[in-house]
């Protein structure tokens, strides 16, 4: 912003995750075994992998080989690219329609009211489409790829884009500077209930989506909504609380990033970073003093604790316990009890991806967006059974979760994260499962796990048998990690990992790794991208994040990170081919407004739509003269005259269809 100094905003505390890394042991992390694998082998400047988000279709809805890979030259995409720029608007290829389908506000109900940003109320704000959506889901009704429930996180919200005047000019050391007021009781409840999730039936008629208003499934899950902790963790006395003595019931859920649907139909939504919710300090000398330094809590970049004891830690010292988990709602159900299932392990979870293994149990793959943290996935102890879904009610209360070890010669070892197996024992502080459980991170240190480029999602794919790891950058990373075969310190760009495991058998304790794509600029020799040389100027991307694969196997990456400024481009979704001589080739497919990043994407059954969620639109955008301000209510006409007070900036889930009625992408 040329004539303010700008202020740090929520996104940079909590969504970009900037913060000094808390990891303190000293496991290798990545960048060290990707450098020792690839200098003995010669491999120049390595190559770094992407992630994934599978989708569970039917076998009838896939794709054929030939139909994928009809493209020239062996991709499986034949789309023309879009050109990256800088703008306020969305762009998608040319041939397709990208079609707003919910807005921040868009009432859910028929008796719900309609949006107005200058009379919000928390009232108002449960009974339609939260704030910031990130995940999205799709869950067939009877089968239908084009009748479903439609299920989106909402992960955080941005004050200074939502409330009208919280952002004043003020004079600072005399300059103009940018203050955010305190917010109110009011405001706070707003937040609350903007946040959690949305499920909402959609139907599409003449081609195109609609939200069914009187959807008897419609339902919001918001800060508000009464949960169940589940699993070994329930009743443990280190989530008892003043309000809930049992340490069985707790009210919401928050900061829901990446997520999942089970092969049984429910949606999964996964807490991330929980830390920037709490404030206030433990008592002195506090038995979860360390566990809570581990999270980076208390963060306090929100307000709550002002207004609600359970957010202030000198108040309320176990509640932060309760968050940090995985999240699985009865979608068939509007008024059934949430569960957070704590088998799953409490850290900031960036989402819960799921397959069948061939021997009919469950396997969940799951990120630690955290700079030097980890990797991990759970394997139930039960067996799916899609003839009996009684029998999959409880699938996720009881199973081993495994953290990831990365070996120099590819290989990758999934280590169970046990009471009682290895370093998991009372000497080391852990009296139970539990115990294991609530201190997931500390238990994964000590078992030697690799310290990773914050991993995101992490897909499996149930056309090629792979596994997609997304890791969307590390600017930490120090000098003395970096050798001729990792030839980036503070990696700003990212890169994605690839993960056969032993057998196909997703449920393996082994496997192999491999690098696919290291992320960045490749005309700038000093990135070391390695994208194709088939990839153009367009196709490159950095900081992938989100991602998808289709029924046909195909990878598509969502990104978050890009700006003017460095980039030249705003975050976007690309495809990426994996297979076959085309491998590592991009193409840009969908571009989002300056200051968006790209969330979702999730395909429906048959291909033909991708629904993407456009997150944060206008927020950080001062790399953007025509776009950068601090709230969209601020009266900047004098500045711009072109400014109108009601530019498109609400968060927004978007369906993408083809023009021809044909399947994305080919």
């Amino acid at each position: 912003m040329s004539d303010h100094e700008d202020i740090r905003f929520r996104t940079s505390l909590l969504e970009e995750n900037e913060g000094p890394a808390i990891n303190p042991t000293d496991n290798r992390t990545m960048g060290e075994i990707i450098a020792a694998r690839f200098s003995r082998r010669g491999f120049l400047k390595g190559s770094l992998a992407v992630s994934a988000i599978a989708v569970t279709v039917s076998p009838l809805a896939l794709m054929s080989a030939d139909e994928a890979r009809a493209a020239e030259g062996g991709s499986a995409f034949t789309f023309d690219e879009v050109e990256a720029g800088i703008d306020d608007k969305h762009h998608v290829a040319a041939g397709y329609d990208a079609d707003v389908l919910l807005r921040w506000g868009d009432p859910l109900f028929a008796d719900a009211p309609d949006f107005d940003p200058a009379r919000q109320t928390a009232a108002a704000q449960a009974r339609q489409f939260g704030y910031n959506n990130d995940f999205v889901g799709y869950i067939p009704l009877e089968g239908s790829p084009e009748h479903g429930l439609l299920v989106v996180n909402h992960e955080y919200t941005n004050p200074h884009l939502m409330f009208p005047g919280i952002v004043k000019v003020v004079e600072k050391d005399g300059k103009k500077a940018l203050e955010l007021a305190p917010l109110s009781k009011d405001q706070v409840d707003i937040e609350m209930a903007a946040h959690g999730g949305t499920i909402v039936e959609i139907r599409k008629e003449g081609g195109k989506w609609q939200v069914v208003r009187d959807g008897k499934l419609n339902r919001r899950v918001t800060v508000n909504t009464e949960m169940a902790l589940s699993g070994p963790v329930a009743g443990h006395d280190r989530v008892k609380t003043n309000a809930d003595p049992s340490g069985a019931k707790v009210f919401g859920t928050v900061n829901n990033c990446a997520g999942g649907v089970t092969p049984w139909g429910t949606y999964v939504m996964a807490e991330e970073n929980i830390h920037g919710y709490f404030s206030g300090a433990l008592p002195e000398g506090h038995k979860e003093t360390e566990n809570y330094k581990r999270l980076g809590i208390p963060e306090g970049s929100y307000e709550w604790g002002a207004h609600y004891d359970r957010f202030d830690l000198a108040k309320e010292p176990n509640e932060a316990n309760r968050f940090g988990w995985i999240v699985e709602v009865d979608v068939a159900d509007p008024n059934s009890t949430p569960k957070k299932r704590t088998a799953l392990g409490r850290f900031k979870h960036e989402g819960a991806e799921s397959i069948v293994a061939r021997d009919g149990r469950v396997v969940f793959y799951l990120g630690d967006d955290e700079r030097f943290d980890y990797v991990y996935k759970f394997v139930t102890a039960g067996k799916f059974d899609p003839a009996n879904p009684a029998a999959n009610k409880d699938l996720l209360d009881e199973g081993t979760l495994h953290v990831a070890r990365f070996a120099e010669d590819g290989g990758v070892e999934w280590l169970p994260i046990v009471f009682g197996q290895g370093p998991l024992t009372a000497e080391n502080g852990f009296a139970s499962q539990a115990d294991v459980l609530i201190e997931t991170r500390r238990a994964a240190d000590l078992l030697g796990a690799t310290k990773m480029d914050r991993p995101e999602d992490i897909q499996p794919n149930g056309v090629n048998g792979k596994v997609y790891v997304m890791l969307t950058n590390n600017t930490k990373r120090k000098d003395d990690q970096v050798d001729a075969a990792n030839p980036r310190a503070k990696n700003a760009f990212g890169h994605m990992i690839e993960i056969a495991e032993d057998g196909g058998d997703f449920a393996a304790t082994k496997g192999k790794w491999e690098v696919l794509l290291k992320c960045g600029d490749p005309s700038v020799a000093d990135v070391g991208a390695s994208f194709s040389t088939a990839t153009t100027a367009n196709g490159w991307f950095g900081m992938p994040d989100n991602c998808a694969v289709d029924s046909a196997g195909r990878l598509w990456v969502a990104t978050d990170g890009n700006n003017a400024k460095e980039t030249g481009r705003t975050d976007g979704l690309w495809a990426v081919d994996t297979e076959g001589p085309a491998r590592a080739t991009s193409k840009l497919f969908f571009r989002v407004p300056v200051g968006a990043e790209m969330c979702g994407p999730q395909f429906a059954p048959d291909d033909k739509t991708a629904f993407v969620a456009v997150q944060h639109p206008g927020d950080g955008g001062t790399d953007w003269e025509p776009f950068g301000r601090p709230s969209y209510y601020e009266d900047l006409s004098t500045r711009w005259p072109d400014f109108k007070p009601d530019m498109p900036v609400r968060p927004a889930v978007v369906a993408i269809t083809k023009q021809d009625g044909g399947k994305i992408g080919v």
